[in-house]
């Protein structure tokens, strides 16, 4: 699932990625469904390429995270705004990735990490990382499909 959701640099919120035009990329904002064209020129990352760093010199993918996010939250939004005001972002993350690097995970990215899982859980996503392994399986499968020859 993550990896068709997307993070467009300058862009808020997270995007569904629909099919590919010529030189772009057609998306599907998850907060209001409007579509329209990622450009080449514009960054884009998906949900499913993104890590956190931990202090073993590792990193987490995102989707392990999400899950310990949803488990810990049991499913519900996280108010972003009173965590930041308590200075209790770094003990929430704490809870679902222990062993992050402290020094390496910035604030706003934790912010940003809250902000698309509240996105996520608003757009209906409940399983991140199972639904994340069956894609890649079906990937896998099409493309060994793909390439056994025809006789």
């Amino acid at each position: 699932m993550l990896k068709r959701i997307l993070a467009i640099s300058g862009r808020p919120g997270l995007y569904r990625l629909v099919n590919h035009g010529k030189n772009s990329l057609i998306v599907e904002s998850l907060i209001d469904g409007k579509r329209f064209p990622a450009f080449n020129h514009e960054k884009v990352m998906s949900l499913g390429d993104i890590a956190i760093y931990t202090s073993d010199g590792g990193e987490t993918p995102l989707a392990d995270v999400l899950e310990g996010l949803k488990g810990i939250e049991n499913g519900a939004v996280i108010d972003i705004k009173t965590l930041e005001k308590e200075g209790a972002l770094r003990d929430e993350i704490a809870k679902a990735l222990p062993n992050y690097d402290d020094e390496r995970v910035k604030n706003s990215d934790i912010k940003k990490l809250f902000a698309w899982y509240n996105c996520l859980i608003a757009a209906g996503v409940e399983k991140f990382k199972d639904a994340e392994v069956a894609e890649d399986q079906a990937a896998d499968a099409a493309e060994a499909a793909d390439e056994t020859p025809a006789e």
